[in-house]
């Protein structure tokens, strides 16, 4: 068994972008009454969990990650009597809330960093980090995620404060134990409110590097990631907030790897519950088979016996999962069903992004001032800058651009998808008319309805949450094929990713007179299986679920 029973493990988590999800007042913004409205459409899938990006006071320059103030709501997103109704409603349908916290910086429109830019001698100078520059110059050449330079000047104090994300987004000083003590607070605040988990933002930089020196090379920012200090910084976190509550943390960590991951998450360190990884998102910018399986052989072999993984190929900073990793034109439905089943029956917690449960595709937009992605636009702008051509460099920026999975989600083939009465803050996908919701509903064979009979699985059968994972499909191109396993109880998963059919061949399948039981599978019928040999025949994009006898 992977790991001592525990809810959180068994948890199915479904994010909600509320400015992208439903607007219930007509200014082109979802809003948290809009989250209140489909409460009732996200329990009828099964989510234990729901995720809500950040809906704290921010002047919005990065969607909501900019805050300005960590105990009030954004006007665009409600009030705080929107929360506290959307709290109670959660609870009551038997669903859990989980709060996205951003604690690496704060708005440069902050309280505290207003004081701390004041002058040299404010009691929160402290608080954020803050540099001299040679002559004129940055500190260091680090480059931020958003800009050239993680640098920018304030004339009225002839010093560079330090932002590892846009120039509006002043990374906070968590070596003061003044910082961490009002975090630390905050957090304790939305915990008693009744927050029953944290999603913890852009945590492998909160320690910052031990020398400001430049980079060899600037590019690769891995140097504002995993400094000295972090682990002590989280276990200090666990001990004043999260050990104090019966809840679940999951922390977002740039370049964890199987070697440094495991520290995070591992259960007798006391730091988080799980973790994201980046290294199929981030790292793998298109599908590659071989090198997919590699990285869950990896990890499933580091946290065995030690901690949890956490399961997604989508989320609000990354593309829609069908078109960039699986096929978005003939086999749209057969491979968002297929993507599904893997990140469902891995080892880890599976997390469902808002409108891939009716197979949502990514969106291209036909010029820059279409995208809002404030880090694609800063990137458009610097590439333009240098000389190349405006029409290439947009057409290099929008396959993994953030905006192709914020487009409003798609509830019906009314005017902008049913999302808004008024203009959309950002454009709808044109192929709403097609996808949505209400048609999703309609349809026995939808994405949807297979959603809904993978969560259910998982709910009735421990297999799929503390079963033993085994890859039986080495290196296969196409091919994935797995056991997972608990006690007496062993179920195989196979997912043929390609347009062509495949056989792969499992010994367990052997012998007997009706073969191994199709738990539960993408296609109307069961595959071809030859009992002499063991081998199953699947078809392009065909996704199965077996159990079959474990042989002791």
């Amino acid at each position: 068994m992977l790991g001592k029973p525990v809810w959180w493990k068994e948890s199915v988590v479904y994010q909600v972008y509320w400015r992208s999800f439903y607007d219930t007042n007509g200014d082109g913004y979802g809003d948290l009454r809009g989250v209140i409205r489909k409460l009732d459409y996200i329990r009828s899938l099964g989510i234990t969990m729901m995720w809500l990006n950040p809906f704290n006071e921010s002047p919005d320059k990065d969607n909501g990650y900019d805050i300005s103030g960590y105990y009030g709501i954004m006007p665009k997103a409600g009030d705080e009597a929107d929360f506290e109704e959307l709290l109670a409603e959660v609870h009551k349908r038997g669903m859990k809330l989980m709060m996205d916290v951003v604690l690496n910086h704060t708005s440069n429109l902050h309280p505290w960093f207003l004081e701390s830019k004041s002058s040299k001698d404010n009691p929160k100078r402290d608080w954020y980090i803050w540099k001299d520059g040679p002559a004129h110059q940055p500190p260091t050449n680090w480059r931020s995620y958003f800009n050239p330079s993680c640098w920018e000047y304030d004339e009225a104090t002839s010093q560079y404060y330090m932002h590892s994300f846009a120039v509006e987004q002043p990374d906070l000083n968590w070596a003061n134990p003044e910082v961490r003590g009002e975090m630390y607070r905050m957090l304790r605040y939305w915990l008693d409110k009744g927050i029953d988990g944290l999603r913890l933002d852009a945590l492998a930089l909160l320690a910052k590097p031990e020398q400001y020196r430049d980079a060899e090379d600037p590019h690769d920012i891995r140097y504002l990631t995993h400094n000295p200090g972090l682990h002590d910084y989280l276990q200090e976190m666990n001990r004043e907030v999260f050990s104090r509550y019966d809840m679940m943390t999951v922390g977002e960590i740039a370049y964890a790897t199987p070697e440094n991951g495991p520290l995070f998450v591992d259960e007798e360190r006391s730091e988080l519950h799980t973790l994201f990884h980046f290294e199929v998102a981030d790292e793998m910018p298109e599908w590659d088979m071989p090198r997919y399986k590699r990285i869950q052989r990896t990890w499933a072999a580091a946290l065995q016996d030690r901690g949890v993984n956490s399961h997604f190929l989508n989320n609000h900073d990354h593309a829609r999962q069908v078109t960039r990793y699986g096929n978005d034109g003939k086999y749209r439905v057969e491979s968002a069903k297929l993507l599904a089943t893997l990140i469902h029956t891995l080892p880890g917690i599976p997390y469902v992004y808002q409108g891939e449960e009716i197979g949502m595709t990514g969106v291209r937009y036909d010029s820059i001032g279409d995208y809002q992605d404030i880090a694609m636009r800063n990137r458009y702008a610097e590439e333009v800058g240098l000389g190349k051509d405006p029409a290439a460099v947009l057409r290099s920026l929008q396959p993994l651009s953030r905006d192709n999975s914020r487009s409003p989600m798609q509830w019906s083939d009314a005017p902008q998808a049913g999302f808004t009465e008024g203009e959309p803050w950002i454009g709808v996908n044109p192929n709403y008319r097609s996808i949505n919701v209400e048609q999703a509903l309609a349809d026995p064979d939808s994405v949807y309805y297979y959603y809904r009979d993978l969560i259910e699985l998982r709910k009735q059968h421990p297999v799929m949450v503390y079963g033993e994972f085994e890859d039986i499909s080495g290196d296969d191109p196409h091919l994935y094929v797995y056991h997972r396993t608990l006690d007496d109880v062993r179920w195989t998963v196979m997912l043929n990713h390609a347009e062509e059919s495949g056989t792969f061949s499992v010994p367990a399948f052997i012998g007997g007179d009706s073969g191994p039981g199709l738990v539960l599978g993408n296609y109307k019928d069961k595959p071809n299986i030859d009992l002499k040999s063991g081998s199953v025949e699947l078809r392009p994009y065909e996704a199965c679920i077996f159990e079959s006898d474990v042989k002791i």
